[in-house]
């Protein structure tokens, strides 16, 4: 099943040639996720190939306008060009009522259901499931009100080893109880479900935190996440200006991913006074060495 992470937008506050604001597409087990919408997304949508009339779900992590412009004129093509199925929106209070205030002053009727969820809590809380994958929501710290995304991939059935199937003689209830987990317990012996299944492979997990001031309890809400996207705006020379404005450093984005025990961490939504990346890495790597910086159309598989 497809578990691929497509880079968007990277850069911060406006966009420009070489990078486009804070958007992101997720393929989690063929649920088709937008993350974020800055303004021009569904241009690099079209510049990556991704096709947006198959998105399912938009989880945007706050109201400032380099997260969210693009919404209105994607949703507005997402009309004109036939689309017809719900489209479910994650996004803090106040999300709905601007995009419906939008459609009413410029007369635009859509031909599907705008469903939008309100996303507020002040701890980690799971917001959205399915039989596939959690969603939950993870409150950062921000001048608004900001919310970063955990997406984690549900225990699965087991998978049987089929040559133990006819070495054992398996039943067909034997063998949907060992895909439960369970062992045969038969009258005479007991087969230990480790002989007749496969060993799992580890599941699949994404940590999406844009901006915020660093807050190390946040590395508790992500223990062990597979992939971390960590926003780095600044490098430490810089760090009063993060503060100021309520954003992280380099430095700071290695120090969650070293303490959540992350696998890998991808750095993003740049300040536009780097030219390139090269300070911010340097300025990470010493403390957590599995990082990189992301640019646009980047991709990553959660597996």
């Amino acid at each position: 099943m497809p578990l691929k992470l497509t880079i968007l937008g990277s850069g911060s506050a406006v966009p420009n040639l070489n990078r486009g604001v804070t958007a992101q597409f997720l393929n989690f087990n063929e649920r088709r996720i937008l993350i974020d919408c800055g303004e021009g997304t569904q241009l690099q949508l079209r510049r990556f190939k991704v096709k947006f009339q198959r998105l399912q779900y938009v989880f945007i992590s706050h109201l400032h306008g380099d997260h969210f412009l693009g919404l209105f004129g994607l949703v507005s093509s997402m009309s004109l060009l036939g689309r017809t199925k719900k489209l479910k929106i994650f996004a803090p209070e106040g999300l709905e009522e601007v995009v419906r205030h939008q459609f009413k002053v410029t007369n635009v009727y859509l031909d599907f259901e705008l469903e939008f969820i309100t996303v507020k809590t002040k701890a980690k809380t799971l917001i959205f499931e399915d039989n596939s994958i959690e969603v939950y929501a993870l409150p950062l710290k921000h001048r608004a009100e900001c919310y970063g995304y955990l997406f984690n991939e549900k225990e699965k059935d087991l998978n049987i080893d089929k040559s133990r199937i006819k070495e054992f003689k398996l039943t067909l209830d034997e063998i949907l109880a060992a895909k439960r987990g369970e062992d045969v317990e038969r009258k005479d012996k007991v087969i230990p479900n480790s002989d007749i299944t496969l060993t799992p492979e580890p599941l699949a997990s994404y940590a999406f935190c844009t901006d915020t001031s660093y807050i190390p309890h946040l590395a508790d809400w992500i223990k062990n996440v597979r992939l971390l996207y960590h926003e780095a705006t600044f490098t430490n020379a810089h760090l009063k200006r993060a503060k100021a404005t309520g954003h992280s450093t380099a430095e700071q984005a290695a120090l969650i991913a070293i303490a959540a025990g992350a696998e890998q961490l991808i750095l993003g939504h740049f300040s536009s006074r780097y030219k390139e990346t090269s300070a911010l890495l340097e300025e990470a790597k010493p403390i957590f060495d599995k990082v990189l910086c992301v640019e646009d159309g980047q991709s990553f598989h959660l597996k």
